[in-house]
């Protein structure tokens, strides 16, 4: 921030400062604090006993299972995407690079639903290729398959919008450095990319595996919600709460809450680490 700007602000009359710190607190006291608190005050209003018992109900584990595995997919497909992407954009010029970076940034303007409508023009019985798949045995809308890739689909910016401006900014100096002492291509990834970017890249990767496991609009789509077979979470979340078993619907709620709380912490800490040796870099 310029010297003048940081002056002016702090020239600002004490009581405005203190008003515009208040009405943040007010903000985020009302829009994030309250709903958080009213989840686990409701998870819990039934003792620890009935929150338990919601926890570990067969279909309840079922949806955590499965809402794990479209994660455990989903976030390492995305992960090769990402730094795949994100290396040619950044590092090489080529025919067509502005028609990749805005098919990147294509999930962020879709509809979600709109997106597991898509699959299912596809993928469905009635679909383009769907009878094709149902000849050779394979399901992929309402099964697990389509559940992955519906989450592919709108989790995949996430990696490569966070290291495409990380690795421009680095240019391409240092890994021609290391091709003209004899390095190889893997090489140079290994030993001189992929250390200049693992802060940027963990980061990504943290807010992938966020969105995966919060993502509702486009698995409600292609899931049928199958209970103990398609639900992932969040869709469980909504068949009890539509069914009145509140106890139950806040008490998975609750899990994906401790997820997010979770997620938040780790993002604190690597933007703090990345920040620093951001930082750091740029001062060498």
């Amino acid at each position: 921030m310029p010297a003048s700007s940081s002056a002016s602000a702090l020239s600002d009359p004490a009581w405005m400062r203190r008003l515009l710190i208040a009405t943040a607190l007010a903000f985020l006291a009302l829009f994030l604090l309250l709903p958080l608190v009213a989840v686990f005050a409701e998870a819990l209003r039934r003792g620890v006993g009935a929150y338990w018992t919601a926890l570990v109900d067969e279909d309840a584990l079922e949806a955590i299972k499965l809402t794990l595995i479209v994660a455990a997919i989903a976030v390492p497909a995305n992960l090769v995407f990402g730094v795949a992407a994100s290396w040619c954009v950044a590092k090489f010029d080529f025919y067509g690079k502005n028609l990749l970076i805005t098919l990147i940034d294509l999930p962020f303007s879709v509809s979600p639903v709109i997106s597991g409508l898509i699959y299912v023009l596809l993928f469905g019985l009635n679909g383009a290729i769907g009878p094709f798949l149902k000849a050779q045995g394979i399901q992929i809308i309402f099964a697990v398959p389509g559940l992955v890739l519906a989450t592919i689909f709108v989790t995949f910016p996430f990696v490569a919008r966070e290291l495409i401006p990380l690795m421009q900014e680095q240019g391409t100096e240092e890994e021609e450095a290391a091709l003209v002492l004899g390095a190889g291509g893997w090489q140079t990834f290994w030993r001189v990319t992929l250390p200049n970017i693992k802060w940027g890249l963990l980061y990504g990767v943290l807010l992938c595996n966020a969105r995966a496991m919060g993502e509702f609009g486009a698995v409600s789509v292609v899931s049928g919600h199958i209970r103990g077979y398609t639900n992932t979470m969040p869709l469980h979340v909504e068949i009890l709460y539509n069914e009145y078993n509140f106890v139950a619907a806040f008490a998975v709620a609750s899990v994906l809450a401790m997820l997010a709380l979770v997620t938040l912490v780790a993002k604190s800490a690597l933007e703090w680490r990345f920040g620093a040796e951001l930082a750091a870099t740029r001062h060498k």
